[in-house]
């Protein structure tokens, strides 16, 4: 249940670090350089929001709605977004670092990771149909059961995918990244 609500609101060079920010909405609003490690999110809704160049270390995000989410430049390292509400869930990366986060069983049709570090990033179960890896290194990242049906990882990098466990129809990928494809079976590619 929201108690909390905050709408078009500029919050810049704040620091959130360990501080309850539950049972909040926030709508149309727009965070620059803040400091949000070790925050607690949970039971709070994110409509339209943008982050930029903030810290999110160690944050919670339990049962938190995230739709329409923007995140540029920030630090988003061991990030279990699996713990987010699954209601219009929808987010969007450029410039971000996702090291060791965790999207397991995500509905995330058409979303868009731009110039992101992703490695080791759990994606089993999700639904990464038509996404976009744009210049994405995704050393490590788990792809189990995830439906990758016409994403494009034409300038990704780094990826392992296996084609018999992932439904991969009509997925885009550049000549250089075949190699991504046939990991599994130890084939030396020149």
């Amino acid at each position: 249940m929201i108690k909390k609500w905050i709408e078009d609101q500029v919050f810049a060079a704040i620091n959130y670090s360990g501080q309850q920010l539950t049972q909040t909405e926030f709508d149309g609003c727009t965070f620059l350089n803040c400091d949000f490690s070790a925050a607690n999110w949970n039971e709070s809704d994110l409509v339209n929001c943008r982050f930029e160049n903030c810290n999110f270390a160690l944050a919670k995000f339990s049962g938190t709605g995230m739709k329409e989410v923007q995140f540029l430049g920030c630090k988003l390292i061991g990030i279990n977004f699996d713990n987010c509400s699954d209601f219009l869930f929808s987010v969007g990366f450029q410039k971000c670092t996702l090291d060791y986060s965790s999207f397991t069983e995500k509905k995330m049709k058409k979303s868009k990771f731009a110039d992101c570090s992703m490695k080791e990033v759990d994606f089993s179960g999700a639904d990464l149909s038509l996404s976009v890896f744009d210049n994405c290194d995704l050393s490590g990242a788990v792809f189990q059961q995830t439906n990758l049906e016409k994403a494009d990882f034409r300038t990704a990098m780094n990826f392992g995918l296996d084609p018999e466990v992932n439904k991969m129809k009509k997925a885009r990928f550049s000549y250089s990244g075949i190699a991504g494809l046939l990991g599994k079976y130890n084939i030396d590619l020149e």
